[in-house]
């Protein structure tokens, strides 16, 4: 487990650093996570547990699909980090997601949301706002999915019918609630705790042609948020580094099945060198 001390009310409310100071605490963050091994309970879509559990292995961290009641708010408080994404939600999930939220909450255990296709289906949608109450560290999702978290209208299913910008004010609307950190994926990823803001342009369009490439970025940044005291950064170190493995992955995949295998690769073997030479801030 993860010796780093988490402290939920700690939240960034300065201008963020220039982009080269950026990339330095990026590159001592993921050195952090090597070093560490955070453990990571996921309790995710059942369609893409294995490429979540394979990128958290590849990425330094170790992962624990728990997700029933009984355990899982057990595992919640001596786990490094807690990902709840809503993918699926057979009932044994929704019974164990506010338990295990709970748990993490009241044992300053960091945790991530997916609010995934909430605002087109009400049973998410409900679940969502319930988990909300016990502050995620973390929510990440799409242009739509957030928009739908702060009270507005959602998207179609897992697709955003909205623009990052368009959705930038829910953010900082769910970021205060929460009093947490909210990532909004798209061609530039937004990550704002309602004051300090990121964006980030790695990435490449063949992460929307695998099955949970969204959901296992979900994990990777609880494998930092598990171990990086500023979560901002942390949230931000891990769309970096998720969004340079793509990158590389594309340039070497002939299509979207050696991209799933190459992307695990560049995962595996990211560097300080490549991820200073290849990170994008603008």
């Amino acid at each position: 487990m993860s010796s780093h001390v988490f402290n939920q009310s700690s939240k960034s409310t300065a201008s963020p650093a220039s982009p080269s100071a950026i990339v330095d605490q990026i590159v001592a963050g993921w050195q952090a996570v090597q070093d560490s091994t955070p453990l990571v309970q996921c309790l995710t879509n059942t369609v893409v547990q294995p490429l979540t559990a394979n990128v958290l292995i590849a990425g330094g961290a170790a992962p624990a699909m728990v997700d029933v009641v009984g355990e899982a708010e057990v595992f919640a408080a001596i786990a490094s980090g807690v990902l709840i994404n809503l993918g699926t939600v057979a009932p044994g999930q929704q019974a164990a997601m506010p338990v295990a939220a709970q748990a993490a909450h009241e044992n300053g255990t960091p945790w991530v949301l997916d609010p995934v296709a909430i605002g087109a289906l009400p049973v998410r949608t409900n679940l969502a706002h319930t988990l909300t109450a016990f502050q995620p560290t973390v929510v990440r999702g799409n242009a739509s999915e957030i928009i739908a978290l702060s009270g507005g209208v959602g998207g179609r299913g897992v697709d955003s019918t909205a623009s990052v910008e368009e959705a930038a004010d829910a953010a900082r609307a769910v970021a205060e609630k929460t009093c947490g950190v909210v990532a909004v994926s798209g061609e530039v990823d937004l990550i704002t705790d309602g004051s300090t803001e990121i964006r980030c342009v790695n990435g490449s369009p063949m992460l929307t042609q695998i099955t949970g490439a969204g959901c296992s970025l979900g994990a990777y940044i609880t494998a930092f948020v598990a171990t990086i005291e500023d979560p901002v950064i942390a949230t931000a170190a891990a769309h970096v580094c998720f969004g340079i493995a793509g990158e590389r992955a594309a340039q070497k995949a002939s299509g979207p099945g050696t991209f799933g295998v190459y992307l695990l690769d560049e995962i595996a073997n990211l560097n300080a060198d490549i991820i200073r030479a290849e990170a994008k801030l603008p």
